[in-house]
C-alpha cells in the first residue's frame, strides 16, 4: 500500500473521534416510480437513494433511478448498457463490457469525465484529483441500482458534478443461495453466486456476491474478469448500525486505443486491431459505515473507505509507414508498459437534523470530508521477448489532499413550496514527484467556493415543478496544474448550472420534462508537456437542452418507456475552436421501450438512438485515412440499435432468461481514437438463474 500508513491511521482515529462510519446520503427515488417502493432490510445502511416517492419529490434537481427489476430486464454486460438508457447521458463504449468509463451528460463530452462516479456513495474512479478516472468501472454483476443525480441535487457531492452524479448501489444479499449462468456469443461465459444469510434475531446479516466471466469477445478482444464482493452488518442498538464492504475485482482484458483504419471497417473488417496490446487491471477496497440515530430529529452518518487499485497497460509500438501502406496497423517488437497505480482513503461524516426556521418546518444536513489519493506512475521500456520487464525511464508520484465541507437546508415555506439553499467547499493541495529526475518536485493548491439554491413546488397532486442554480468545478490533474513541475496556478474548471422543470403522474401516464444550461469557463487545455500552453485557464463553453421522459401504461400487460434529448448548444464559446461543437456531444438522444408483462413472462424490444457527433473539437468531418498517431477526428454517423430480452420464470425458484442484441445487426461508429471504434455485431446470449 502506497498510502502511508500514518495517513490510514489518522482517518481511523478520525472516525473513531466521530463515533462512526457511515452510510451515505440519502436522496431521492425513481422519476419513473408510482407506487411506493419496498423498503430496503434496516441493516442496509450504505446509500445514497432512498425508496419512497416522497424523497424524491424532495429533490430540486432530475433524478433517475433504475432498479433491480429494470436492470434484469435489461440484461446487461456492463454499466453503459444501463446509463445509455437514461436521458440526457451519451456513451463511448470502447467494448462491450465497458472496463473503463466514458459517459457524458448534458453535452459534456464522454471523452472527458465531468461527471462524479460513486459505488455505494464512495467515489470509486481513480485519481478524482491526481489523474485519470476512467481505469476502473464496477461491475454490472454486483450492482442492484443505478442512481443519476443531475441539477442541484448533486451539490452534496464533489468533485467533479458538473455534469452530475452516477451512484451504483451494491447488492446486498438476502438469505439462501442464487447461482446465475449466462451463455453467449464470442464464447461469453459468465457464473455468478449470491449467498447471504441472516441472525435469528434479524440483527444481523452477512452475504457475498462472486463472478467469474470469460469470453473472445467481439473482433476478437478477449477479456477474463473476476468480482468478489462480501457485505456484512450489525445493529448494535436501536439507534446504531454497523456495516461492512470488502470487495476484490480483477481483469485482463486485450484492449487498447487503436482501432480499424478506415478502409478496413468500411470493408467490414471484424479482427483485432491490436491483437498484442492488454489492459490488466485489479482493484482492492473496503468501506467501514455506521449509522447513529441521535435523537428523533437528528441522525449522525459517516463512511470510511480505502482503495488500491493498477492498472498495467501493455502497448507494442508501430511503424506508422508500413501502417500506411498496409491500411492496418503494423508493430515492431518494441513493447511500453504505461502503468500506474492508485490509492485512495478517506472519511466522510454527514449529520442530518429536522428542525424549526422561524416556525417553518426545516431539515438540514451538514458534512465534511477529508481523503488523499495517490498515484504511482511508470513506464516500462521493453521488447516482445523480454516477458513485460525493462527499463523504467519514468517514475513520479503524484498525491492530493483534499478538504470538504457543506451544508444545506431544505426549508418548506407552505405546504406547497420549499427552497433548498447550500454551500460546498473543497480545498485541495497537488504535489508531484518526479523520481527519475533527481527527485525533483512541485505543488499547487486551491480553494473552490460552491454556492446553490434549488426549489420545488408542488402545482397539485400530480404534478410537480422544480428547479435550481449552482455552481460546479472540475479539478485539473497533477499533471497539468504541475506540468513542467510549474506551479501553472490553475483553478478548478468551473460551471454555472441552471435547471428547470416538471414532473408527475396522470393516470396512466408519468412524466418528467427539465431545460437545462451551463455555463463552463476555466476549461484546462490538457495533454500538454508545453507551459505556455497550459500556464493558465482557458476556454469557454455553453451548453443549453431538454431533457424528455415518458411513460405510458397500455394495458393488457403492455407498456411503453420513453425519453429523448435535445442539446441544441454544446458549443465552445472562446480559444481556437470557437464556435465549433464539443466532441462526443449529439444534438439527439433517444430511447423507446416496448415492455410486456403477464404472469410468468415479460418481454421487451428496445431501441437506442444516437445523433451524429464530432470526434475532436476542431470538428474535422472526414475520418483520416492514414496511420498518422494521436487523437483521431471525424464526423460520426447518427445509428439507432434495437434489443430484444425476454424472462419467464419457470418456478418460485427458477428463471431464463435471454436477449438479442442488436437485432438488425447494424454496423455503426462508436468512437474514435487512433482508429475506429465499432459496436458489437449482432449477439446472443442465454442464462438461467436458480435459487435455493
Amino acid at each position: 500500500m502506497r498510502i502511508k500508513m500514518s495517513r490510514l491511521s489518522l482517518a481511523i482515529a478520525l472516525a473513531s473521534a466521530s463515533l462512526s462510519t457511515v452510510a451515505q446520503q440519502q436522496a431521492p427515488v425513481t422519476q419513473n416510480s408510482v407506487e411506493q417502493k419496498k423498503i430496503m432490510p434496516a441493516l442496509e445502511v450504505i446509500r445514497v437513494v432512498g425508496n419512497a416517492d416522497s424523497v424524491l419529490l424532495e429533490q430540486t434537481g432530475t433524478v433517475v433511478v433504475i432498479d433491480r427489476q429494470q436492470i434484469e430486464q435489461i440484461q446487461p454486460l456492463s454499466t453503459e448498457d444501463i446509463l445509455r438508457r437514461i436521458p440526457g447521458i451519451n456513451i463511448k463504449s470502447e467494448e462491450e463490457t465497458a472496463i473503463v468509463a466514458n459517459f457524458g451528460m448534458r453535452g459534456l463530452s464522454a471523452s472527458e469525465s465531468k461527471s462524479l462516479m460513486l459505488e455505494d456513495g464512495v467515489p470509486v474512479a481513480p485519481g478524482l484529483f491526481v489523474g485519470n478516472d476512467r481505469y476502473f468501472n464496477p461491475r454490472i454483476q454486483r450492482v442492484e441500482q443505478v442512481e443519476v443525480l443531475k441539477g442541484s441535487a448533486s451539490l452534496r457531492y464533489g468533485p467533479s458534478t458538473i455534469g452530475g452524479v452516477v451512484n451504483y448501489q451494491t447488492k446486498t444479499p438476502d438469505d439462501g443461495v442464487t447461482v446465475t449462468g449466462r451463455a453467449g456469443s464470442f464464447n461469453m461465459q459468465e457464473v455468478s453466486v449470491e449467498a447471504g444469510g441472516k441472525s435469528t434475531s434479524g440483527d444481523a446479516f452477512a452475504g457475498i456476491v462472486a463472478t467469474h466471466a470469460s469470453s473472445d469477445g467481439f473482433m476478437d478482444k478477449d477479456y477474463e474478469m473476476t468480482d468478489v464482493m462480501a457485505k456484512a452488518g450489525v445493529i448494535f442498538s436501536n439507534d446504531q448500525k454497523l456495516g461492512i464492504k470488502v470487495s476484490r475485482y480483477e481483469n485482463d482484458a486485450n484492449i487498447s486505443y487503436r482501432g480499424l483504419l478506415l478502409a478496413d471497417y468500411q470493408a467490414g473488417a471484424d479482427y483485432n486491431p491490436a491483437p498484442d496490446d492488454y489492459f490488466l487491471t485489479d482493484r482492492t477496497a473496503f468501506d467501514i459505515n455506521h449509522e447513529w440515530t441521535l435523537s428523533n430529529q437528528a441522525t449522525l452518518k459517516t463512511l470510511l473507505y480505502w482503495s488500491e487499485m493498477s492498472r498495467d497497460y501493455w502497448r507494442y509500438n508501430v511503424d506508422t509507414a508500413a501502417s500506411n501502406d498496409a491500411g492496418r496497423w503494423v508493430y515492431t517488437d518494441a513493447l511500453t508498459g504505461n502503468n500506474r497505480s492508485f490509492d485512495r482513503v478517506g472519511i466522510e461524516t454527514r449529520l442530518n437534523v429536522d428542525h424549526n426556521v422561524l416556525g417553518m418546518l426545516a431539515n438540514s444536513e451538514f458534512g465534511l470530508r477529508f481523503m488523499q489519493e495517490e498515484a504511482n506512475d511508470t513506464r516500462i521500456r521493453a521488447v516482445r521477448s523480454s516477458d513485460r520487464t525493462g527499463l523504467n525511464d519514468r517514475h513520479i508520484i503524484d498525491s492530493a489532499d483534499s478538504v470538504a465541507a457543506y451544508a444545506q437546508s431544505r426549508i418548506e415555506l407552505s405546504e406547497k413550496l420549499a427552497v433548498t439553499p447550500g454551500l460546498r467547499i473543497e480545498s485541495y493541495e497537488q504535489t508531484r514527484l518526479v523520481l527519475s529526475d533527481d527527485n525533483a518536485t512541485a505543488s499547487t493548491s486551491n480553494t473552490e467556493f460552491l454556492p446553490g439554491v434549488g426549489f420545488t413546488y408542488n402545482l397539485n397532486d400530480a404534478a410537480q415543478l422544480y428547479g435550481g442554480v449552482y455552481r460546479a468545478f472540475s479539478p485539473a490533474s497533477n499533471g497539468v496544474a504541475l506540468d513542467g513541475l510549474t506551479d501553472q496556478q490553475l483553478d478548478g474548471e468551473r460551471s454555472t448550472n441552471y435547471e428547470l422543470g416538471l414532473r408527475g403522474k396522470q393516470g396512466a401516464i408519468n412524466y418528467e420534462v427539465a431545460a437545462f444550461a451551463m455555463d463552463f469557463s476555466n476549461q484546462v487545455v490538457t495533454g500538454n508537456s508545453d507551459p505556455n500552453l497550459s500556464q493558465s485557464n482557458a476556454g469557454a463553453t455553453e451548453h443549453v437542452g431538454m431533457e424528455f421522459l415518458l411513460g405510458y401504461q397500455l394495458g393488457g400487460g403492455f407498456s411503453i418507456d420513453s425519453n429523448a434529448t435535445w442539446v441544441p448548444t454544446s458549443e465552445f464559446k472562446s480559444g481556437e475552436n470557437q464556435g465549433n461543437r464539443l466532441p462526443y456531444a449529439p444534438k439527439i438522444l433517444a430511447n423507446l421501450a416496448l415492455n410486456y408483462q403477464i404472469e410468468q413472462l415479460s418481454a421487451a424490444i428496445s431501441a437506442h438512438h444516437r445523433g451524429e457527433q464530432f470526434g475532436d473539437p476542431t470538428n474535422l468531418e472526414a475520418i483520416p485515412t492514414d496511420a498518422a498517431g494521436g487523437i483521431w477526428g471525424g464526423l460520426m454517423p447518427s445509428y439507432t440499435v434495437l434489443d430484444l430480452t425476454a424472462q419467464y420464470n419457470l418456478a418460485e425458484n427458477v428463471k431464463l432468461f435471454g436477449a438479442v442484441k442488436n437485432l438488425t445487426d447494424k454496423r455503426y461508429i462508436t468512437g474514435l481514437r487512433q482508429g475506429i471504434y465499432v459496436g458489437p455485431e449482432r449477439s446472443f446470449e442465454l442464462g438461467v438463474s436458480y435459487s435455493f
